[in-house]
């Protein structure tokens, strides 16, 4: 009987704290529809302020928070935006962008950093004089941390240096900032320094910041103007969010301070990976949360069947592709929960040889 859970799924599984739960029961609101829900208010005014933004926006997702972004600055259909071809954005948010905004995504091959070669970002932006049969560049997205990169982060002075490519050619720039709270810490660099040049962000609040529901969009007021007409188009508004709010906010006031932790252990779950020959991990590329590795022999040992056996001892993990897995670190992991998983890890792989063996 399995006694003892370690999710690491994800940064997306934690469960709200004792505070939270206190907060969203004592929360003062009212009905932000018609923007008068108090604590949602005072929320979004603390949002933009430490992202250095005019405004903030609370949105039930990270994927409304960039849908809603593109829409605004892509108002005409058939607008086009330039993109890694491994951003969240592109690979996991349904094509939204496309189906429900009728803009066209121009993929630039993602960097191992998670960065895109700025000659392949300008040389991707339409020219004028093709209008007859081209789509019209109209956004650059970036995303820091970049999660299918493993966490990299996204330095300031490259996000300067595409932020002054979009101006030239009077483009807008989003960051879709999931995890920038993850970023900021992990470079040292206050989080409105690293968004400076960006026209939008989204940020979550339920990924490493630890909140149950909820993502946030800053940028000008205008643009706030804009956008929350589009969260209610697409069913986005909600009445008294302050209960939400109101968990976000202890998020925002008490586990940014514990990234920094989750990141060490990150390091020591590498670390400890390093030394099982079944696997292939660049401990160095760890930089925030996330650890990605590989299995040196998939027929012997498949990711689908390890995360299988992991769960037999209560360890969760993510298959993320036929040769690859991912865990990500949270808050509610514990050092001493690193250790357990990684004894599984290498009890599982022992018990699937076992059977490999035996057949």
């Amino acid at each position: 009987m399995v006694t003892r859970t370690v999710d690491l799924r994800s940064d997306t599984v934690t469960k709200p704290t004792e505070a939270m739960r206190a907060a969203m029961a004592s929360a003062d609101v009212d009905d932000d529809v018609l923007g008068a829900d108090p604590t949602a208010q005072r929320f979004e005014e603390e949002m933009a302020r430490i992202m250095g933004k005019e405004a903030a926006l609370f949105v039930p997702s990270g994927t409304m928070g960039n849908l809603i972004s593109v829409l605004v600055h892509c108002e005409i259909r058939g607008s086009e935006v330039i993109m890694g071809d491994n951003s969240h954005i592109h690979v996991y948010e349904n094509g939204g962008i496309a189906t429900i905004g009728g803009v066209h995504p121009k993929t630039v091959e993602n960097n191992p950093d998670g960065t895109m070669d700025i000659d392949r970002i300008e040389a991707a932006i339409r020219h004028p004089n093709g209008a007859l049969y081209y789509p019209t560049t109209r956004l650059i997205c970036l995303e820091n941390t970049h999660a299918n990169c493993g966490g990299r982060c996204i330095s300031a002075d490259y996000t300067d240096r595409v932020g002054e490519l979009a101006r030239k050619h009077g483009l807008k720039l989003h960051i879709d900032g999931a995890r920038i709270f993850n970023a900021s810490v992990a470079l040292g660099v206050p989080v409105h320094r690293l968004v400076q040049a960006a026209d939008s962000v989204s940020v979550c609040m339920s990924k490493g910041l630890g909140a149950p529901v909820g993502s946030v969009i800053v940028g000008t007021k205008e643009f706030i103007t804009k956008a929350k007409r589009l969260r209610k188009t697409l069913g986005g508004g909600m009445r008294q969010i302050g209960i939400l709010c109101a968990a976000a906010f202890v998020a925002l006031q008490e586990n940014i301070v514990k990234l920094e932790d989750d990141h060490r252990k990150a390091k020591i779950f590498a670390d400890g990976l390093k030394e099982i020959k079944q696997f292939r991990v660049n401990a160095s590329s760890v930089e925030t949360n996330m650890v990605f590795f590989d299995v040196a022999d998939p027929s012997v040992i498949s990711p689908v069947s390890l995360c299988e056996t992991l769960g037999k001892f209560g360890v969760l993990a993510m298959p993320t592709s036929s040769t690859s897995l991912r865990v990500v670190i949270h808050f509610q992991i514990s050092e001493g929960d690193i250790h357990y998983a990684l004894t599984c890890i290498k009890q599982a792989i022992q018990e699937i040889v076992a059977v490999g063996i035996a057949k």
